[in-house]
């Protein structure tokens, strides 16, 4: 192919300076610290929790957005309605909103006084300055990575080929279940592994609504932060390490399962 062996020196390039050098750096960096050193920076109490609160929210928050993204796909593809193109913009404001004003707006709305958190709160449903309010943020924010993810698939699926199950006796449940469903489900895993990577190193819309507190509401970027801010170098960057190992066999694993469905799929449709 023309210009193969340009366009592959400059990706490897690119990615090598942009991707490579700094994860380097990051492990570099970690070496400074003895092995023992290394464990108790990475085991402490501390750590544990925020570990905890960080995959639980994030997981949380990513199940979420694959059962409610999928609907709001769904709604944008399949129907026509007043103000649709602006539902349909409105998706893609949290990718466009700065992270720090998203949480400061939902730490306003989700208060004991604010719009949302009043009426919460007489239910006796706390949401600012708790998990709760964490997996809210980050619910905000991965919401587009689902729903841009499952759109083109949905806009893809022939009428013709939900004609034919229907008429074959198929109800809307079952036309959903075995052929609507199969076709975008890679996708919408799709949609989830990033709503899942964007929460995991979210910092931006957290550090307000969570209130930061130590042992409850702290998730690990945070403490990454605050161990930035304490002049503890090697203890952030041994903290990331431990974030980053975590996150990419996730994500290995998510995107493993991905393509077998996709081959599965493509074989029952073949």
């Amino acid at each position: 192919m023309p210009g193969f062996r340009l366009t592959l020196i400059s990706t490897l390039v690119f990615v090598a300076l942009i991707v490579v050098l700094p994860l380097f750096g990051l492990f570099l960096k970690t070496t400074t610290l003895t092995f023992p050193q290394f464990i108790a920076a990475v085991t402490s109490p501390r750590a544990l929790l925020s570990y905890r609160l960080t995959f639980l929210s994030s997981f949380a928050a990513a199940s979420l957005n694959a059962v409610f993204g999928l609907l709001v796909a769904w709604v944008l593809v399949r129907y026509e309605f007043p103000g649709r193109s602006l539902v349909d913009a409105l998706v893609d404001l949290p990718f466009a909103l700065p992270t720090a004003i998203a949480g400061l707006t939902l730490t306003a709305l989700y208060t004991k006084d604010g719009l949302f958190g009043k009426p919460l709160a007489a239910l006796g449903i706390q949401v600012a300055f708790t998990p709760l309010g964490i997996v809210v943020a980050l619910t905000f924010i991965g919401l587009p990575f689902v729903v841009r993810a499952v759109q083109p698939i949905l806009e893809s699926i022939e009428p013709e080929i939900e004609e034919a199950a229907m008429g074959l006796g198929a109800s809307r449940f079952q036309t959903f279940r075995y052929i609507i469903f199969p076709t975008v489900l890679p996708a919408l895993l799709t949609g989830f592994t990033l709503a899942f990577a964007r929460a995991i190193g979210e910092y931006g819309s957290i550090v307000f609504i969570s209130g930061n507190m130590p042992m409850k509401t702290e998730i690990t970027p945070l403490l990454i932060v605050t161990s930035l801010e304490q002049y503890d170098y090697a203890g952030a960057t041994a903290l990331a390490v431990v974030m980053l190992t975590v996150s990419f066999a996730l994500l290995l694993l998510v995107n493993l399962l991905q393509r077998k469905l996709a081959r599965v799929t493509g074989n029952a449709v073949a």
